[in-house]
């Protein structure tokens, strides 16, 4: 059995603290470095007017084997509740429903061989085993030439518009593939979408991986931010990790791996090998604005409305309340967009009235007095534009520095943004991290 070893890890979100759990629980002693005063990254909830929320929605899909495994270790599983949910489409001043085939052969934006090209799509794509050929293909291509380009403009330009900006053509089919598929093989049936929620929030999963950390001698250091990844010669003069500086103090450490992102990552390790920074400088990401309404009564009866109105510059609308029933209803208007587009660094409040304004665009009957309080969260890596051959794009998570390992969102590649994902590559991570000891010893 291999010696302990002082580990360090960055960044105290789902990632991290599975990293850190599954080295813990392999007898290393372990120590999380997370430079806000709370731990959860993405998934951290605030005190939304006494509801308790997450500041950026999170919801379960039925494949989500690993956080399955995960709320059973934890004794949570009895947690995860399942609901029936609905989809909508506002689609030039009319709101449908959406998601199920009979919306499908109602809704008047495409003809019946559009339809029926876009159901075959939707099909094919929950089949398919193997998502590595269409690395090879922009989205935008795949969707163009399985549904038409009248169909891809109904249906998805302004959704990649409204997200992706001037990088909305370069999208990997592979990434928009796992996507569709993730969602698609949640269905209860071909007419009913489910969805699930964790009882009392992600936070209860979060919490209980910190405390069992804790239990196996880990410590979670927060505010605590890394300045720096040390390293120094070995015996034969080659540069190795050697620990970490936080707030101006050196603390030595065998191995340190990182889970914040990349571009971060970039500047913390003067010794990163000339290529791996350069993969990372190349990665391009966009960040979000997340607007939190609450509201005096629900506002559709839709978990998710996808939106394609000239007059709105939001790809949808997450009701979430309508998935996880919190005692108040809930709205999430994600504004997505590179960090250098001209919206990104308004004031909060001015993307909480656009929100009220696309709202009464959409249900001219509703009033804004309707609103009772209003938040919102700036994230700047908010998600990785995937490009074509994206996965070879990648730094590896084994840097060529000898005991750095790095991930981030864009390791999940090219499955989607979830606790699920972040977990199972934590997972892979540690075990990264155990097999390239057991080499040097």
């Amino acid at each position: 059995m291999s010696s302990p070893r002082k580990v360090a890890v960055i960044g105290a979100g789902p990632m991290g603290l599975a990293v850190a759990y599954e080295l813990a629980r392999s007898g290393d002693s372990v120590t999380v470095f997370e430079r806000d005063a709370r731990i959860g990254g993405m998934t951290a909830a605030v005190d939304f007017g006494g509801v308790q929320i997450e500041r950026y929605y999170h919801f379960v899909c039925g494949p989500d084997e690993t956080t399955f495994a995960w709320l059973r270790d934890f004794g949570l599983a009895d947690r995860l509740k399942w609901v029936d949910t609905h989809m909508g489409f506002y689609f030039r001043g009319q709101l449908y429903d959406w998601g199920h085939p009979l919306a499908l052969l109602r809704f008047p934006g495409l003809n019946l061989v559009e339809k029926a090209r876009y159901a075959l799509h939707v099909m094919r794509a929950k089949g398919v085993r193997d998502w590595r050929p269409y690395d090879a293909f922009s989205a935008t291509e795949w969707l163009q030439r399985s549904i038409g380009q009248h169909a891809y403009d109904v249906m998805w330009k302004p959704l990649f518009h409204y997200k992706f900006y001037e990088h909305q053509d370069s999208l990997s089919a592979a990434w928009l593939g796992t996507r569709i598929q993730r969602v698609a093989r949640s269905r209860k049936s071909i007419f009913q979408e489910r969805l699930g929620y964790l009882e009392g929030g992600s936070e209860v999963l979060i919490a209980a991986v910190a405390r069992r950390i804790g239990e196996l001698g880990g410590r979670i250091a927060l505010a605590a931010a890394v300045q720096e990844i040390v390293s120094t010669p070995d015996a034969q003069g080659r540069e190795r990790v050697s620990g970490v500086r936080v707030a101006g103090e050196l603390q030595p450490f065998d191995q340190v791996v990182s889970t914040i992102p990349l571009p971060y990552v970039a500047r913390l390790v003067p010794a990163l090998p000339a290529r791996e920074r350069q993969q990372i400088e190349a990665i391009r990401n966009v960040g979000v604005v997340c607007v939190l309404l609450k509201l005096k009564r629900p506002f559709t009866r839709n978990f998710w409305t996808n939106i394609n109105d000239p007059r709105i510059e939001i790809p949808g609308l997450i009701e979430y309340s309508n998935l996880n029933p919190l005692g108040a209803t809930i709205v999430y208007a994600p504004f997505y967009m590179p960090q250098g587009h001209p919206k990104y660094q308004r004031p909060f409040p001015e993307f909480v009235q656009e929100t009220i304004a696309a709202m009464q665009v959409m249900r001219p009957d509703w009033d804004p007095s309707e609103v009772v309080d209003s938040m919102a969260s700036r994230y700047e890596f908010a998600q990785t534009v995937c490009s074509p051959g994206f996965h070879e794009a990648l730094p590896p998570m084994r840097s060529a520095l000898p005991g750095l390992f790095l991930a981030d969102t864009s390791h999940y590649y090219p499955e989607d943004r979830s606790i699920n994902e972040s977990m199972r590559l934590g997972q892979q991570l540690a075990g990264l991290a155990r097999a390239a000891r057991t080499l040097q010893e």
